[in-house]
């Protein structure tokens, strides 16, 4: 039986994939980590929702967040080229993601304002993911800032984040719950 822990990671060091150790605090290892705990709210998110289709897509996104994380966690070789041991990342997923985002702002009734998060715990739950999606992006900003990431992986997770932000209101609409708008605060 395979044990769960190794202990190799007791003195705050961990390994990447093609080999290498950094310390748990580097900046590639939040990065997969904001991967995974975005991956970890989308498995929650589909556990709660109420449309079937949309948890469809988003079961195909977490599987691509899976890629998206084995990539972050594996340096690019000296030359900028992708590991070839890991799986490619998803990228016709992007335009998939617009058409997906295109049909659910077409059934929801127009944005005149900005919207507060909540709703269905669906919807809420969406919401959730859409700003740890936001945090993963920015760690992923930050990552590429010092070395190279897989190109695509930036666009992936931003078409993401108005995903989730597009199904949260489709979510809720088709449960009847309407947006609640932002109020400005009086001056």
């Amino acid at each position: 039986m395979m044990k769960i822990y190794t202990r190799t990671g007791d003195r705050g060091q961990t390994s990447l994939f093609g080999g290498g150790r950094v310390p748990k605090n580097h900046i590639r290892v939040e990065a997969y980590g904001s991967v995974d705990e975005l991956n970890a709210t989308l498995g929650m998110a589909v556990s709660v929702m109420m449309d079937s289709e949309m948890k469809e897509h988003l079961i195909q996104v977490q599987q691509d967040l899976f890629n998206l994380g084995a990539s972050l966690a594996t340096p690019g070789a000296e030359d900028g080229s992708a590991t070839p041991s890991i799986p490619p990342l998803p990228l016709s997923r992007i335009e998939q993601m617009e058409a997906w985002i295109d049909a659910a702002a077409g059934e929801t009734p127009e944005l005149k304002s900005f919207v507060l998060p909540g709703g269905t715990q669906g919807g809420a739950a969406l919401h959730m993911a859409r700003t740890q999606c936001r945090r993963a992006e920015r760690v992923a900003v930050r990552l590429a800032e010092e070395e190279a990431v897989a190109p695509g992986l930036i666009p992936y997770l931003n078409r993401l984040s108005d995903l989730l932000f597009a199904f949260a209101r489709l979510e809720n609409f088709r449960a009847g719950k309407s947006d609640v708008p932002w109020q400005k605060a009086p001056e």
